[in-house]
């Protein structure tokens, strides 16, 4: 194929959109890959489009060699399905909701576990037709509070899901383990570097979860890694916890004034004081913080968490700990007068206290922990505070931040965390979308079961994004070659009559091997505009006919490694060919 720059539908642009935050965003829309369409939508321009497809084919290619079967479904879905799962109340404002002109409920799928779930109870009833595979790639809506980061955070994206359906958990096993092979093969395609890390399933359900996941400084995610090879999603990292400690011969707790001690530090510096001998740290205060939670349902709860004082609570962790429900910060303290700010103390709160405020814990509290926290009366802390003796907790919640060189879980070492961007996300999703929708078969003794679901995502449109984030450099794009949109750059320059014949000599040459080639045959731009405009574009090789052409010779050049090479004319198209065919 052959795109003639002087009709292709591109402008690039010299100098940075406004609102792009990073480098993917800013390179994308400046080399007339992407314009905004709206906060959190994007248009596809010609080439950029062509990357989108190229990443499109890869996920199928390897789908398909799977074994899985592509169907579409339409974006605009009924509430009835998502009603019966909760999700159309669980998704809360995340969801884009609408009505037709008849007054029924509709949706803007934002996945489609429901679809894929009534589709195989449509047309499937017996053990004999399973198992089955079934994936599509199409566009996905959620209503982001705060649309960001270009391609990687909008309000509307192309994603890859896929959905397997077994007759039992270690069938399940199977095509989980055929759709990790598969994500291994087709990231490993994109050029792409990712860690496959262990990850919490939140709202999708489900029983193991891995997430595929870039590492760049970008990312939202940050995950953690040992030594030893374990890894995981800061949400899903559990704490190694220490053992009980008897009561026996701990002393009793006792309250001291402690006046200006709102803060943590502010404590431990009074407590020093108090008891130099004591070596107090803030790990020995424990800290309780209140924050609301909003429920699907609307309903709003205060809840109060209690850590080691030299954590701070991980939003992101709590969050996954405690959905569907929302967290918002807590200000309602003179509804709730038990609460004492700055000196919340566990000993007032719990299902069986007067309050009823539950309070979950750190796993690091266990009994026979001795503790410095709030007396539940301004100035004033209690001292030795032994948890299962002097107070109790609802329950126990992973909330609190994890540090560089905590163990890891496993035993295989202090953790390291970084930052990355989801990719990918694998679930063993059991039986809940087949429960909540009756999928049942018969299996071979003619009993009818329920049967058990995978569920598979890669963002496609988020591939495009790390993929120019990851391998650009200070000149522009340099796109792996599966995934550019042409496989040369072939650049005339000069006005000189000849240079143009050869070039488009060339560029025959090359579209007849079956090359995809972008060709700028502007004659009226400069050849720095045009050499600018190659580097910016990213095409993995870029050939240049211009003043060497009186020597009989023509450049090739490397995009990704710079390396250049001054090649006779007539050889050009055979250098050409084995650059592209590697």
């Amino acid at each position: 194929m052959l795109l003639r720059m002087s009709t292709l539908f591109l402008r690039t642009l010299r100098d940075d959109p406004a609102d792009a935050e990073v480098a993917s965003h800013r390179l994308l829309a400046r080399g007339g890959y992407i314009r905004r369409a709206a906060p959190g939508g994007f248009t596809w321009l010609p080439l950029g489009y062509r990357v989108f497809r190229n990443v499109e084919r890869i996920i199928r290619e390897e789908m398909d060699a799977m074994g899985a079967q592509e169907v579409a479904f339409p974006a605009l879905l009924p509430r009835e399905p998502y009603e019966a799962t909760g999700r159309w109340t669980e998704y809360g404002p995340n969801l884009f909701r609408l009505k037709d002109r008849r007054g029924n409920d509709f949706l803007l799928g934002p996945t489609h576990e429901e679809m894929f779930t009534l589709l195989v109870k449509d047309l499937y009833g017996s053990y004999k037709d399973l198992p089955v595979s079934l994936y599509q790639i199409q566009t996905k809506y959620r209503d982001e509070a705060r649309p960001r980061a270009g391609l990687f955070r909008g309000r509307e994206f192309t994603m890859k899901d896929s959905y397997s359906f077994d007759i039992d958990d270690a069938g399940l096993d199977k095509s989980y383990a055929l759709h990790r092979d598969a994500y291994i093969r087709i990231f490993d395609r994109l050029g792409l570097e990712y860690v496959i890390v262990s990850a919490m399933s939140g709202a999708m359900g489900g029983s193991r979860s891995e997430e595929f996941l870039h590492p760049t400084a970008i990312g939202e995610d940050t995950f953690v890694r040992s030594p030893g090879g374990y890894a995981a999603n800061v949400e899903a990292v559990t704490t190694v916890v220490p053992d009980a400690i008897p009561f026996d011969g701990l002393p009793a707790a006792h309250v001291e004034d402690t006046p200006d001690t709102p803060t943590i530090e502010s404590l431990v510096a009074v407590a020093r004081q108090l008891f130099p001998d004591a070596g107090y740290t803030a790990a020995a205060t424990l800290k309780n913080v209140v924050v609301t939670l909003v429920h699907p349902d609307g309903t709003r709860e205060p809840l109060v968490i209690g850590l080691p004082g030299d954590r701070e609570v991980d939003a992101k962790r709590l969050e996954a700990q405690l959905a569907p429900a929302e967290v918002e910060p807590f200000t309602d303290f003179a509804g709730n007068p038990a609460l004492v700010k700055g000196y919340i103390g566990p000993q007032v709160l719990g299902a069986e206290s007067d309050s009823k405020i539950r309070y979950l814990v750190d796993p690091r509290v266990v009994a026979g922990t001795r503790w410095i926290t709030g007396a539940n009366e301004a100035g004033k802390h209690v001292f030795d505070l032994v948890a299962g003796r002097d107070f109790t907790w609802d329950g126990v919640i992973e909330a609190a931040e994890v540090l560089p060189g905590d163990p890891a879980p496993d035993g295989s070492g202090p953790l390291e965390l970084a930052r990355g961007v989801e990719m990918g996300h694998i679930f063993q999703l059991g039986r809940k979308y087949a429960e909540a929708l009756d999928l049942k078969v018969l299996d071979e003794n003619g009993k009818l079961v329920t049967v058990t679901m995978g569920s598979y995502g890669i963002g496609v449109s988020r591939a495009v994004a790390a993929i120019a984030e990851s391998t650009h450099d200070e000149l522009g794009l340099v796109w792996p070659r599966e995934v550019a949109p042409a496989d040369v750059h072939l650049v005339a320059t000069g006005k000189d009559a000849a240079v143009f014949e050869a070039a488009e000599a060339l560029a025959g040459e090359l579209v007849a091997a079956g090359v995809t080639v972008l060709y700028d045959d502007r004659p009226k731009v400069s050849p720095g505009v045009k050499f600018k405009d190659a580097e910016l574009l990213g095409m993995p090789t870029i050939v240049t006919v211009g003043r060497g052409l009186a020597e009989g010779t023509i450049e090739v050049r490397d995009r990704r490694t710079g390396e250049r090479e001054e090649v006779p004319v007539a050889e050009a198209g055979a250098r050409v060919l084995a650059a592209v065919r590697g």
